[in-house]
């Protein structure tokens, strides 16, 4: 049984629906999928419906936009209630900032001469949670970078860049207390990928151990063998879960659903893990 748990669908910024990345899991060899977009619930139940024909087990997550003074923390949320009344909150804050944060960078970028519209990045979005990728691929179509990877840099809208602007999101260790709390369990995504321009110090995943979080992404497309061999280390002196994930989003990633996996053991210890 092959265990991917990490991946986004168009409910956020995959790049096909969410039946068709379940259906694509199966093709792969994928036997338990984990969903997990940005900040939203939205494809939970049309990958239910695609998990049930292609049998495949969903398990049903999120991936929450978390910061900390002022690094971006990405936090992998599972089985939580999605009706709970705090975290719901708490994911409509997060909403509200990605939706005024898309509208002063297009601001920005109009400023630097750009031709780009809101109305452009909505329709990039289209039913999903409009993020920067969305923008990114309005300026390959328009020819301002030659792929939407090119936007992510100081020239464009990369941390920092001449059109970047921050936006809300939750201190990681609420997050964490916040997804116990509606009964689910956390993991860190990707901590140590340094080709994304940060690495989590050691010491927050240590406060974050303390808060609850249950695991941490250690085999991951974008860690390097001494990033997975650190993170392994750090996991068994914090007692956290080690998980291995794709975090495929669809065309943009290559479709590499199944490239990285989760041992059918520490999928095991994840579901013990869930507050009771």
């Amino acid at each position: 049984m092959r265990i991917d748990l990490h991946s986004h669908s168009a409910a956020s910024d995959g790049s096909e629906p969410p039946g068709e990345v379940v259906r694509r899991a199966r093709a792969a060899g994928v036997g338990v999928l984990a969903l997990t977009d940005h900040d939203t619930t939205g494809g939970l139940a049309p990958a239910r419906d695609a998990a049930r024909e292609a049998g495949v087990t969903l398990v049903p997550g999120m991936e929450m936009s978390c910061r900390r003074d002022g690094l971006s923390v990405h936090m992998l949320a599972y089985w939580f209630a999605p009706d709970d009344p705090e975290l719901a909150r708490e994911r409509g804050r997060v909403l509200e900032g990605r939706d005024g944060r898309a509208a002063a960078v297009v601001a920005k970028l109009a400023g630097l001469g750009v031709p780009i519209t809101l109305d452009m990045v909505a329709r990039a979005a289209g039913d999903g949670v409009v993020g920067r990728p969305h923008i990114a691929r309005v300026l390959a179509d328009l020819g301002v970078v030659p792929t939407p990877a090119d936007a992510f840099t100081a020239e464009w809208i990369g941390t920092g860049g001449r059109a970047h602007v921050p936006r809300y999101a939750t201190d990681p260790a609420r997050a964490v207390r916040l997804v116990r709390a509606a009964g689910g369990v956390t993991v860190l995504a990707h901590p140590k990928a340094a080709r994304r321009g940060y690495t989590l110090p050691d010491a927050w995943i240590a406060e974050l151990a303390a808060a609850g979080l249950a695991g941490v992404e250690a085999d991951h497309p974008d860690h390097d063998p001494a990033a997975r061999a650190g993170l392994r280390g750090l996991a068994g002196d914090l007692g956290l879960v080690v998980t291995g994930s794709s975090d495929d989003h669809g065309e943009l990633t290559g479709h590499r659903l199944g490239c990285e996996t989760t041992s059918p053991e520490a999928y095991e210890a994840l579901m013990a893990g869930r507050p009771g």
